[in-house]
């Protein structure tokens, strides 16, 4: 970070976008720990922090009378837990901007902490509204975005904001430099053999990806419920397993794709079957081109587990995103295990690995294997869209 904070009030756009349990307690903390590197460095160096982020769609969950929940979406769930974290007594606007807000923040004090309310109550927000916007950016004197997770949304605290603050006087934070750094390196930089494993239940959520992938990796694992898809499409017999019927030419067309491109594309040689989409069904495996009528794929074989294992323990970059089966299920979690257990040790054998993607993420760190990765991103959407080649608005509005 290159700007000097002192005696400047940062405005900062975060990611606090956090789950919290029916009591409002937070389950997982990862993304605000994420921004505390950043948060550090401007307190340190002289300067005061206002603080922007989201948190949940409030919109989309309004109460009867069509107002927004605002108990259940208030940012000031997570202001004790910063303090904590921050050993610094956080501040806490009910509001996003107006009067309250412009007050509170000109009488911040440097070393100080405000968090303003969530951005998403205010309907500009979504809109990328030009008049909330320069409301915000009144607030601070630079501006700072650290939030990788919405980089991909042209949002009024995302991206307008930022036209508001000449050059120099906005930047990335460590976290969204990190997570643009290691996305860079595995596009553009990569050390070979690179290998991407890509899981979830569809090939639609993923197919520019996919597509993108099979022009410059040198091996692609393909797991979940989207390998189904493919298998069925070779004319397998794939029971209840998750197919997506009008997507099977697709599935062909980048088979063929890989296959010209000199692209090793894997494809789970045998599945955990189950008997219903139930942790408790009965469960066999089975050759993944011959599953019995009646029974669906759940997860990744042992064979299958064994083979995706090799690949990743000789490669040199490994990019991740997605589950091998039904991950929140234990009983068919081994495969998406397996595969975090791979890449960990490829990793401590000198290899790059970026992991992105909700369950994948969920994974390592539940296995306490997050600290083995070379990156685990924060931003799901922003990761993918980011390594389908799309130019994310919030990274633009920074670099110009």
């Amino acid at each position: 970070m290159q700007i000097d904070y002192q005696g400047k009030k940062a405005l900062v756009r975060v990611d606090f976008n956090v789950p919290l349990d029916s009591n409002f307690n937070i389950t997982d903390d990862t993304r605000i720990r994420g921004a505390l590197p950043t948060l550090r460095h401007i307190l340190d160096k002289g300067g005061a922090a206002i603080l922007m982020s989201h948190l949940g769609r409030p919109t989309r969950k309004l109460l009867p009378d069509g107002s927004i929940d605002k108990e259940k979406f208030t940012l000031h769930h997570v202001v004790n837990h910063l303090s904590e974290l921050l050993s610094v007594k956080v501040k806490f606007c009910d509001e996003l901007v107006g009067d309250k807000a412009r007050k509170m923040a000109e009488e911040l004090q440097p070393g100080e902490v405000l968090v303003l309310e969530n951005t998403r109550f205010e309907p500009g927000e979504t809109k990328g509204d030009e008049t909330l916007a320069k409301q915000l950016a009144e607030l601070g004197d630079v501006y700072v975005n650290d939030a990788f997770g919405t980089a991909h949304r042209a949002h009024a605290s995302t991206t307008t904001v930022a036209q508001f603050f000449g050059k120099g006087e906005k930047e990335f934070g460590f976290l969204m430099d990190a997570e643009v750094k290691a996305a860079q390196k595995v596009l553009n930089n990569p050390q070979r053999p690179l290998t991407a494993i890509i899981g979830g239940a569809k090939v639609s959520d993923k197919i520019l990806l996919l597509e993108r992938l099979i022009d410059f990796v040198n091996n692609l694992l393909i797991g979940g419920g989207m390998a189904y898809t493919f298998l069925k499409a070779q004319g397998g017999n794939v029971g209840n397993s998750l197919v997506e019927e009008d997507k099977q030419e697709l599935a062909l067309r980048l088979l063929e794709k890989a296959k010209k491109q000199g692209v090793q594309l894997l494809l789970p040689e045998d599945s955990v079957i189950a008997d219903k989409f139930d942790n408790a069904a009965r469960k066999d495996t089975a050759n993944s081109l011959a599953i019995p009528d009646g029974w669906m794929g759940l997860d990744i074989g042992e064979k299958a587990r064994k083979a995706y294992a090799e690949v990743i323990r000789n490669s040199k970059t490994i990019l991740w995103n997605g589950p091998m089966g039904v991950f929140e299920m234990e009983n068919f979690a081994n495969g998406t295990k397996s595969v975090a257990e791979a890449v960990a040790s490829a990793t401590q054998n000198g290899a790059f690995s970026l992991v992105g993607g909700g369950d994948s993420v969920a994974a390592v760190n539940q296995m306490g294997l997050a600290d083995e990765i070379s990156h685990v991103s924060t931003g799901g959407g922003a990761m993918l869209e980011f390594l389908e080649g799309k130019e994310l608005p919030g990274i633009k509005a920074i670099k110009g």
